[in-house]
């Protein structure tokens, strides 16, 4: 079976430029799967697995969030955090606008417009994780210490449970 060719994406390209070390890992994308498939497919913890989420305030300013695969996002304790009244997930297609990439393919790294970046202060507990490279079925290797030096993210606490 031959390998996977690794497709060239923004983030790809920015990380190429800054010079931050990562690996690349195809798996096959399902539909809906989420971080559970890709976690499945890589054969690594879905805790590892960072999704980007792109979320709204109030006033439908957007915003990134990276959590780990198996936990979910407390909105009322990030919207206290930053001072709005609530936050919410964008739908796909506004999702798809502001960050230049599908969902379910959608990278940190390299979006459409600059956005702020809250990302789980635990993930820098892991000395591995993985993130989405940019494209669907497209996953990065890296330190959590190379995602802060690139994106400068507000560290937070609000994960909770997985229903």
């Amino acid at each position: 079976m031959s390998k996977p060719v690794s497709p060239s994406t923004p983030a790809t390209r920015l990380l190429r430029a800054r010079g931050i070390p990562f690996s690349e890992h195809h798996y096959r994308y399902e539909e809906r799967g989420g971080t559970r498939v890709s976690a499945r497919e890589l054969n690594v913890d879905e805790h590892v697995v960072v999704k980007t989420l792109v979320m709204e305030d109030d006033e439908r300013r957007p915003l990134l969030v990276l959590m780990h695969g198996d936990r979910e996002v407390s909105t009322r304790q990030l919207a206290r955090l930053i001072g709005a009244r609530s936050v919410t997930p964008c739908k796909p297609d506004v999702a798809n606008r502001h960050s230049g990439y599908l969902v379910g393919g959608t990278s940190p790294f390299g979006t459409r417009r600059p956005m702020p970046v809250y990302m789980e202060r635990t993930i820098l507990d892991a000395p591995l994780v993985y993130v989405n490279g940019g494209s669907r079925g497209f996953l990065l290797g890296m330190a959590p210490r190379d995602i802060v030096a690139v994106l400068n993210p507000t560290l937070v606490e609000v994960g909770i449970e997985s229903a």
